[in-house]
């Protein structure tokens, strides 16, 4: 009887280790929560930084204000995406990439004659799926050109502006 109890105390002692390891590595899903993002307040078209996207085809140039580039500490990309017409058209976008979900948002565009930032396209400045066709595919070649390192922003701003002027080194064709 003896040996019965001591046999059930050990598995008892043991079953209780085990509730309270795995209840200490249970933790609650984190809570993703955007930083306060106000509208750039000094980009210059003179000082975008251009690169080719997608196909060198386009008449289009790309670039970013390296001085609205940044990576915040929610791990969004925040930058003024600029696109050019050989025209001399300016369409130039505040918009952010989250990495780790692939979502882009528009937080504002640029209205040239009234030189202030308007809503985003949607209006509401809601995140979208980046993909490979339709709204977002432009973010995506941004995010895939250098942004992103998989689902992590890439590790600075330099870094980033680098890649997409001249390509990712680890982008197999």
């Amino acid at each position: 009887m003896t040996r019965h109890r001591a046999f059930a105390a050990l598995l008892a002692t043991g079953l209780l280790a085990c509730a309270t390891l795995s209840h200490a590595q249970y933790r609650e899903p984190e809570v993703w929560v955007e930083a306060p993002v106000p509208a750039p307040t000094d980009w210059k078209l003179e000082r975008v930084v251009e690169f080719t996207l997608g196909s060198a085809s386009t008449p289009l140039r790309f670039g970013i204000d390296p001085l609205t580039l940044s990576v915040g500490s929610d791990g969004v990309v925040r930058y003024v995406f600029v696109a050019r017409s050989p025209s001399g058209a300016v369409n130039a976008l505040f918009e952010g990439i989250r990495c780790k979900t692939a979502e882009v948002r528009v937080y504002a565009r640029w209205d040239p004659d009234g030189k202030r930032w308007l809503p985003g396209l949607s209006g509401d400045g809601a995140w979208q799926a980046l993909d490979n066709r339709g709204a977002t595919r432009r973010a995506m070649q941004v995010a895939r050109g250098g942004v992103c390192d998989g689902a992590a922003p890439n590790r600075s701003p330099e870094l980033i502006l680098d890649m997409l002027r001249n390509g990712r080194k680890d982008l197999k064709p």
